[in-house]
């Protein structure tokens, strides 16, 4: 696999699920990091830990390295590389792919590990 250039993100992230009809908050296009995904079972939110309500009981505490991008339709095996080097390193991950890029979501308490991993497996993180 090629090596990356991954960018850490400086918003602290949380995750929410919603229920399938719920509606994206007003509030949400004011931040400047966030994602959502709807199913037939639910809403999955990803915003900025500060404005996640605790009414949503939101798995707090992520931060985001994205892959410098934009990565070409074509490009195969990305996430599964950067996946498989912190799963080697006992990382968990979420991850979020967009039109031009992808961010795998670690714990802030992994990100050191997690930072190391990617390194060592040949990648470039920038802060």
């Amino acid at each position: 696999m090629t090596p990356l250039h991954l960018r850490l993100l400086r918003t602290r992230l949380a995750v929410c699920r919603r229920g399938p009809g719920e509606r994206l908050p007003v509030w949400l296009h004011r931040a400047e990091v966030w994602s959502a995904t709807r199913t037939p079972d639910e809403l999955s939110l990803v915003v900025p830990d500060d404005l996640a309500p605790d009414a949503w009981s939101p798995e707090r505490g992520f931060r985001a390295l994205e892959v410098v991008g934009p990565l070409d339709f074509a490009l195969v095996g990305i996430l599964a590389g950067l996946a498989g080097a912190l799963a080697a390193a006992d990382v968990s991950i979420f991850a979020i792919s967009t039109f031009d890029t992808d961010l795998v979501l670690v714990r802030e308490w992994d990100l050191e590990r997690a930072v190391a991993a990617l390194e060592a497996a040949g990648h470039r993180v920038g802060r």
